[in-house]
């Protein structure tokens, strides 16, 4: 039975739905990417970020988007995580660990009432709405034909389904130290809970 999830968000340009390590998605909706080849969907519940590929067609591919990739900085890092404190808030989700990077975002999300989906769909939605209260969406200068920003985040989300404890502390460590892992401060963020007490 799931008793939590890994969830990883991409914000814009970041993992592409055609990226030769594989992807989440099962179409590449751009047009500008479609000559880079299909979506690379795969379904491992292992990380293919060290998988190796061909480096120069990924970032190739990057260069070809409508919009720069967004990159978080620290104060729009913060805008999210008050995002998620909020949206954790309203769908009654335990956050068993969390890190914000620039590029990407990892969760570990106790089961609860609602599915990971509207989790995730609550998480953004807050996120961006902070992002814009604060005057600080990285997309501002970046606008639809309709005047409307364009979404900071990348299409869907990628998930791992944990089954039981030891699953759940692997991923909730992973977690924690992975802004170690590119050379940024270990985060505390006060929405995290104990697995105990979503039990």
């Amino acid at each position: 039975m799931v008793k939590a999830y890994h969830v990883i968000l991409c914000m814009y340009g970041f993992w592409l739905p055609n990226d030769p390590r594989g992807s989440y998605s099962d179409f590449v909706w751009a047009d500008d990417l479609r000559k880079f080849g299909p979506a690379t969907k795969v379904n491992t519940r292992q990380s293919v970020a060290s998988k190796s590929h061909d480096v120069r067609k990924r970032l190739r591919a990057k260069k070809a988007l409508k919009y720069p990739p967004v990159h978080l900085d620290e104060q729009q890092i913060k805008a999210i995580g008050a995002g998620i404190a909020k949206a954790a808030e309203i769908q009654h989700a335990g956050i068993l660990a969390c890190a914000i990077m620039p590029e990407h975002i990892h969760l570990v999300v106790a089961r609860g009432e609602g599915t990971i989906e509207e989790v995730v769909a609550e998480v953004k939605q807050r996120a961006t709405l902070k992002l814009g209260e604060e005057r600080i969406h990285p997309m501002e200068e970046h606008r639809e034909p309709s005047g409307r920003r364009h979404s900071p985040w990348a299409r869907g989300f990628w998930v791992v389904y944990l089954n039981d404890e030891p699953h759940i502390e692997n991923a909730m460590r992973y977690t924690a130290h992975n802004p170690e892992k590119e050379g940024r401060p270990r985060q505390f963020w006060d929405f995290v809970v104990p697995y105990e007490q979503t039990v």
